[in-house]
């Protein structure tokens, strides 16, 4: 082993004949990169796992459901050999070394003339490990590597792309950005940030990178938006790769597509990368599913930026207060009180119980509970501030308060 190491190789195996032999849970493991690879697959084994069988259902892979038999090896490239027989993955095996053909076998790496390894890819790089029978080391050091190239703390030369990247940056927790936004960052030229994106993310940036505070203070100072666009455009033409940082996700009141429109129309090329919506993950982070078995079968999330009494609200009030599910409330701190009185008045019952979560998911995370009668005032005398996220319904009270996330039972 140490004096012959194996030869690293790129197998291309679409439109050719690959034969797995044994329907089990190394079968199960190996057979979507074969498939995603293009391989003309033939299972062959007289059971398989039910992921399995759903491959084979859908026609991703042909199945014969039987044993093995001498010949099932004819015109292969490839072989895998995963059944419990022993003696018939002996005379497999002695097969694909009579015809010539590169077989893994998943109960003796020492008998296989091929050994799987380790793999990942990230954004078109394959990363493929061998470290001879220590699968568990390969695993190890494949996962650091891919991890590396994802988040961008390990550097790989790529082509330059120049280019906009609306990048949802989630709900405040710098851990709950995507890989592909975190790599997105590391690549970046320029980052055009919003205030409520993940701000501890920006110190981790070379000090090349140029950042811009597109902060939207509530009533206080603001980029308007087509300043943004603006900027946007002007710093993609001069051939850099601009970040777009929002917070949660960019097309959740985040006026995402209004930048795609103005980029689209300045020719600019834009890659959209979705963001965990606070809607969700911040109700989670306090201990309140939007969704429960027997409480609530759905959510409807709403921007309170604008009360209900205002000519430019588009919500339905009325028919929202005659839902039966969760209804989540964004933007809602300051007109918390009327809406509430409009949802009461329209027929949701004045007990409903509602919680406020304030800088959900980040460190100075707090929770308000109340109800419709009292939420309005709730908020003033609890001096909640933006950014919040306001839940009403049932799900509210679901989990006992001492079993809530940061608590201690």
């Amino acid at each position: 082993m140490a004096e012959h190491p194996a030869y690293p190789v790129g197998l291309r195996l679409a439109g050719r004949r690959v034969v797995v032999i044994g329907g089990g849970q190394v079968a199960q493991r190996r057979l979507p990169a074969l498939i995603a690879a293009g391989a003309e697959i033939v299972l062959i084994s007289p059971s398989a796992t039910p992921s399995v069988d759903a491959m084979a259902e859908t026609g991703e892979i042909c199945w014969e459901r039987r044993r093995y038999e001498d010949g099932d090896l004819a015109a292969a490239w490839y072989a895998l050999i995963a059944t419990r027989d022993r003696e018939a993955n002996d005379r497999a095996s002695a097969e694909a070394e009579r015809e010539r053909i590169w077989c893994v076998r998943a109960d003796d790496a020492e008998a296989a003339t091929a050994w799987t390894p380790a793999t990942g890819r990230v954004e078109g790089v394959t990363v493929a490990v061998l470290s001879g029978n220590d699968p568990r080391r390969s695993a190890a050091v494949r996962d650091a590597v891919v991890e590396g190239l994802r988040d961008g703390s390990l550097t790989a030369a790529r082509a330059h792309t120049p280019g906009v990247s609306l990048v949802g940056g989630g709900p405040g927790d710098p851990d709950l950005i995507t890989v592909r936004g975190r790599r997105l960052l590391a690549e970046a030229d320029v980052v055009i940030a919003d205030r409520l994106g993940p701000r501890d993310l920006l110190d981790e940036l070379p000090p090349h990178v140029e950042v811009i505070d597109a902060a939207k203070i509530p009533y206080g100072r603001y980029m308007a938006q087509e300043a943004i666009n603006s900027a946007l455009i002007e710093h993609a033409k001069a051939g850099k790769a601009v970040v777009r940082l929002k917070g949660g996700d960019p097309y959740v009141f985040g006026r995402g597509m209004e930048e795609l429109q103005a980029l689209a129309e300045a020719g600019i090329a834009c890659t959209v990368v979705p963001g965990i919506s606070s809607s969700i993950s911040v109700p989670g982070a306090a201990g309140i599913p939007v969704t429960h078995r027997g409480v609530a079968h759905e959510f409807t999330v709403v921007s309170g930026h604008v009360g209900p009494e205002d000519p430019r609200s588009l919500v339905d009030w009325a028919s929202l207060a005659k839902l039966t599910g969760t209804l989540v409330i964004l933007m809602g701190v300051d007109k918390i009180g009327s809406i509430a009185e409009a949802l009461v008045r329209h027929g949701k019952p004045a007990g409903t119980p509602v919680a406020v979560i304030q800088e959900g998911t980040t460190a100075t995370q707090r929770r308000v509970d109340a109800t419709l009668a009292t939420v309005g005032e709730t908020v003033r005398a609890e001096e909640v501030r933006p950014p919040a996220v306001i839940v009403i319904g049932e799900v509210v009270t679901v989990l006992d308060p001492g079993a809530r996330p940061g608590t201690s039972a």
